[in-house]
């Protein structure tokens, strides 16, 4: 039952070529920066993985974190809701050269396709989306007078994802904003890899403050002083 890891590199180092990769955050808030930024150190090591398909609520910023892993060339697709965010440099430049592919999801449907995958729901229907681009292609059907667009779940072969408090079997509780996709997409991926500020012993968490029960974590490895990626994008890091 123990699902602790000693170290960053060795929780991801699974992650095989051509892998779904959902990775919480909403911004910076609740990026697993660190989980990241080990991913890129093994595909600066050894090449790989490549042609990573990424889930995100956004591109990427500066050049650390999602940012980093595309200005690398080990991002094939983004799956998002805001590509363009205030200081996306690595997504525009290999977007433009049409290096890297784009999903766009609005906010509401990318949380609720995730959501949808980690409750066996395969698809659902929402007016988001109808009558635009984003709806060609999409079974559309009326109900009440109104018309819906028919969503896919979304699912994962892997999820990394930052917590706060954790415990060996996995049990988790998140900071604040931290928890957003992070929940979620715990739930939508075949291995969920998670890093937290504090690990403790089972029992160390009331369960009344557990959101994500162990059973949603396959790998959980504590990160005591976790960056936060507005910080370095401010001081001007290049990871």
């Amino acid at each position: 039952m123990d699902k602790t890891i000693s170290t960053v590199a060795e929780a991801v180092a699974d992650i095989p070529d051509g892998a779904q990769v959902m990775i919480g955050g909403f911004g910076g808030s609740g990026a697993p920066i660190e989980l990241i930024h080990a991913l890129i150190n093994r595909f600066r090591a050894t090449g790989s993985p490549k042609n990573i398909t990424v889930i995100n609520n956004n591109a990427g910023n500066g050049y650390i974190g999602i940012a980093a892993m595309i200005k690398a060339g080990m991002v094939k697709k983004m799956i998002c809701s805001f590509p363009r965010s205030s200081n996306a440099e690595a997504f525009n430049e290999k977007f433009l050269a049409g290096e890297i592919e784009l999903e766009l999801v609005p906010q509401g449907t990318l949380a609720e396709r995730i959501r949808a995958a980690g409750a066996g729901i395969p698809a659902f229907y929402t007016p988001t989306s109808f009558g635009t681009e984003l709806a060609e292609g999409k079974p559309i059907e009326e109900f009440d007078g109104k018309m819906y667009v028919r969503e896919r779940w979304l699912k994962a072969d892997f999820a990394l994802i930052k917590g706060q408090q954790g415990d060996t079997v996995g049990n988790m509780t998140y900071r604040m904003a931290g928890r957003n996709f992070n929940p979620l997409m715990a739930m939508a991926a075949a291995k969920t890899i998670a890093q937290v500020s504090e690990l403790g012993e089972p029992g160390s968490i009331d369960p009344q403050q557990v959101i994500t029960p162990g059973i949603f974590v396959d790998a959980i490895v504590e990160v005591t002083q976790p960056q936060q990626e507005e910080v370095l994008v401010r001081t001007g890091v290049i990871y």
